[in-house]
């Protein structure tokens, strides 16, 4: 199949996941949750604390793999320069923002409105020029945008539609590129960690932030990848270190929190 063959195809699967009420995937109450919580976005010890300490790590993860994949040299003051990125559920900006220091064009998207608002002040504040837009990469993809990668971190075990979130991520894919995806798996010792550990006995979380039934095992994603034209190249674990208050990557452990690298074909 040509590459343009391929588009057409992505953006008619994009466009057959949509229904007449929207984007399938969007979850109003999982939009609702984190409209009430933007005002934190940039607080580093308030509700988004666990995302503020995970930032060093999952910002390195993306920039060595797409220096990699795309030829570039990490060490370099822009090595992400000219690329552009997609940031589905960009939140407040906190991954979008320092992929924009590494010189990336990028675009940040999110279904709550009031997050995009947020994200757009500290942009400017910041003297950063990200394309901030509110709505649904179904949207997107049925608008034909196309990206170099296409990121969905923290975000897919709160969509409503998993097939339909990653069908339409794909979409955007532009042939050659990549999406990086970073999520929880659905197991005893995530439900034990991500849900009764991190939200009810440490509060690193306010109580309902996850819901263990949505959490996606690697197999279920790995399968909605592949039907999207999506092949993963890499996964890893994600493991919390509570003597540095850091993250570390854990090839072994995909028990919990794990992170994957997807291709599309040339």
């Amino acid at each position: 199949m040509t590459a343009s063959a391929q588009k057409r195809a992505s953006r008619k699967r994009a466009s057959e996941n949509r229904d007449a009420s929207g984007a399938r995937s969007i979850d109003p109450e999982e939009i609702a949750k984190f409209s009430a919580m933007a005002e934190a976005w940039w607080d580093p010890e308030g509700k988004f604390r666990p995302l503020h300490r995970f930032n060093p790590m999952r910002l390195g993860f993306i920039r060595d793999r797409l220096c990699r994949h795309f030829g570039r040299d990490p060490q370099a003051d822009q090595p992400l320069k000219g690329l552009r990125l997609l940031d589905v559920g960009c939140g407040g900006g906190l991954l979008s923002e320092p992929l924009a220091r590494l010189g990336a064009q990028m675009t940040g998207l999110d279904a709550a409105e009031k997050n995009i608002r947020i994200a757009r002040l500290h942009a400017a504040e910041s003297k950063l020029d990200i394309d901030y837009r509110h709505g649904s990469v179904e949207d997107l993809a049925a608008a034909g945008a196309d990206f170099d990668a296409v990121l969905n971190m923290e975000v897919v075990e709160h969509v409503a539609d998993v097939g339909s979130f990653l069908g339409a991520s794909a979409a955007t894919v532009r042939p050659g590129g990549l999406m990086v995806v970073a999520t929880l798996n659905r197991t005893p010792k995530s439900f034990l960690m991500a849900i009764v550990g991190a939200e009810y006995v440490l509060r690193w979380l306010p109580r309902g932030t996850h819901d263990w039934r949505r959490f996606v095992r690697p197999s279920e994603l790995g399968k909605a990848l592949r039907q999207s034209g999506m092949e993963i190249t890499e996964m890893t674990g994600v493991a919390y270190n509570p003597l540095t208050d850091g993250w570390r990557l854990a090839p072994g452990d995909l028990d919990v929190n794990y992170m994957l690298v997807a291709a599309k074909a040339d």
